[in-house]
């Protein structure tokens, strides 16, 4: 029988590996944004009910091995997943990307959670959110002086002091300077994700001097294998569905 493979997705990365999966695997999605329909593996969306959950459905789906790929801010997610996979004694990696670093000429100002977001963006006036869906919970709250811009992957109505644009990545140098020249934006709001497919706001950001409110990551839960690559991991993969049954849960 083939050891089946969970993986938690959500991200570009994810889908990358998701394609690769046959369909003896499943690949989770929490429900948000479009769900792929090119996928020879299952596809899963919807949560599993918290930890508890996850457990009785890796038992029941005889998953052998859990790979989180979703987001790196998705904390809540991966702190389930590692308690599921320990009480079910499957194994827990994770596909974890690097975060960015800031560059000489980076202006940051690093932030931890909401609270921080507003106080950082006080003295601003043009600002472009770049944090997916979060901003739009709180559009009513925009302050007098401020206009916003949200880039995000859903479509939404905004108002007259917010505009909510869907899109998704990657995006060009290019095409985030004429963004930014629209917009004439004087600050930028994001989270450290990492990765290629959103990092050149952050480099037109520094070559137009414009500061970069960046909320830190979460801290997230040890996995017994941390990858750092797409490649990286799938290799992994590919050696783990070759073992014997009886070595599968080491």
């Amino acid at each position: 029988m083939t050891a089946r493979i969970l993986l938690l997705g959500g991200t570009g990365d994810a889908l990358r590996m998701a394609r690769a999966l046959g369909p003896a695997h499943v690949y989770s999605l929490a429900g948000l944004g479009r769900v792929p329909g090119d996928l020879a593996c299952a596809v899963r969306v919807g949560g599993f009910g918290g930890a508890e959950g996850l457990a009785r459905y890796l038992a029941d789906e005889r998953i052998a091995l859990v790979l989180d790929a979703t987001h790196p801010y998705a904390a809540r997610i991966s702190a389930n997943a590692a308690h599921a996979c320990a009480a079910a004694s499957v194994p827990y990696w994770a596909l974890r990307r690097a975060p960015w670093q800031p560059q000489p000429g980076d202006d940051w100002r690093m932030v931890d959670d909401w609270a921080g977001v507003s106080a950082a963006l006080a003295p601003f006036s043009r600002v472009l959110f770049t944090l997916g869906r979060e901003p739009l919970a709180h559009l009513d709250e925009v302050p007098a002086h401020q206009h916003w811009t949200v880039r995000c992957l859903d479509a939404h109505a905004g108002h007259a002091r917010a505009r909510v644009i869907d899109a998704r990545g990657p995006f060009t140098p290019e095409g985030e300077r004429a963004l930014f020249n629209a917009g004439r934006f004087d600050v930028v709001v994001s989270k450290n994700s990492g990765g290629g497919a959103t990092e050149a706001k952050l480099a037109v950001a520094r070559d137009m001097g414009v500061p970069v409110v960046m909320m830190r990551r979460p801290a997230l839960p040890p996995a017994q294998r941390e990858f750092s690559s797409v490649h990286e991991a799938a290799e992994a993969l590919a050696a783990f569905t070759a073992l014997a049954p009886s070595a599968r849960r080491t």
